[in-house]
């Protein structure tokens, strides 16, 4: 039998573009039309510039978050004003980028972009159609060694949104407050929280250049931790786009009048 391998190549010579009987299309399939919904839905959301802020419970939706344009509501300003209000400048047009490049540039996303999109490659064991791949070493893609970077802001960013779930409990009236809303928007920063730390560049960062573990007792169970975490990372990514779709909506909703809150307290 002769092989079926040339080493000139490095992949099996094979007529078929892959061996496997499996639905092995589903899985890209399935992420190429979440994320396009998302992206879809987060756009239109950012660029709406209504229906993001519920004054009488002080809930801001984490798409509006820091509120820094002059034509925020002035409640739900947090930090300050200071962007232009212009319809193609979105609100919280300071974090929103950050956000969106951490997630690009996420080491699950990238498997999930790059095979739902670019089909490189679709699925294990199945050849991709491009003739020639160059790694992450030319533009745009040597952009994604940035990951660490944005992961810092990212986390940063995170904190805003948990002083905004924190804030609304105390009701711009007075008074504490709880309802269904507080609930979401903590859910949300707590999954917001897991994804964040199970960041493959946060457990690098933790347990990373040490030699003897024994020697750092602290940062081991530090690195124990959010190894625990990183095993769950990609359920967490997706998981965390629910929570901020299911916040966003909510707040929209009640914004809007569509609904009311669900009140517990208050």
């Amino acid at each position: 039998m002769s092989s079926t391998t040339d080493a000139s190549t490095g992949r099996a010579q094979i007529a078929a573009r892959t061996l496997r009987t499996d639905r092995w299309w589903l899985p890209p399939v399935a992420n190429a039309a979440g994320l396009a919904a998302w992206v879809i839905y987060a756009t239109v959301r950012a660029f709406m510039q209504d229906y993001y802020y519920v004054p009488e419970y002080g809930y801001l939706t984490p798409f509006y978050s820091p509120c820094v344009s002059t034509g925020c509501v002035p409640e739900a300003s947090h930090f300050g004003q200071i962007l232009p209000d212009v319809w193609w400048l979105p609100y919280a047009a300071i974090s929103l980028p950050f956000l969106l490049l951490f997630r690009l540039t996420c080491y699950y996303y990238r498997k999930a972009y790059y095979r739902a999109f670019w089909l490189s490659p679709p699925a294990c064991a199945v050849a991709e159609p491009h003739k020639r791949y160059t790694g992450e070493t030319r533009f745009p893609l040597i952009m994604q060694n940035l990951h660490r970077y944005f992961f810092y802001i990212a986390g940063l960013i995170t904190l805003i949104n948990l002083y905004d779930a924190i804030e609304a409990f105390f009701k711009p009236g007075g008074g504490f407050g709880l309802g269904l809303g507080n609930i979401i928007l903590l859910v949300n920063v707590v999954l917001l929280f897991a994804y964040t730390l199970s960041c493959h560049s946060c457990r690098s960062g933790v347990g990373g250049r040490i030699n003897h573990f024994s020697k750092h007792p602290v940062r081991y169970k530090m690195w124990t931790f959010v190894t625990k975490l990183n095993t769950r990372h990609m359920q967490f990514a997706w998981a965390t786009l629910v929570s901020l779709a299911v916040t966003d909506f909510y707040i929209m909703a009640v914004s809007a009048g569509w609904i009311t809150d669900l009140r517990i307290v208050g």
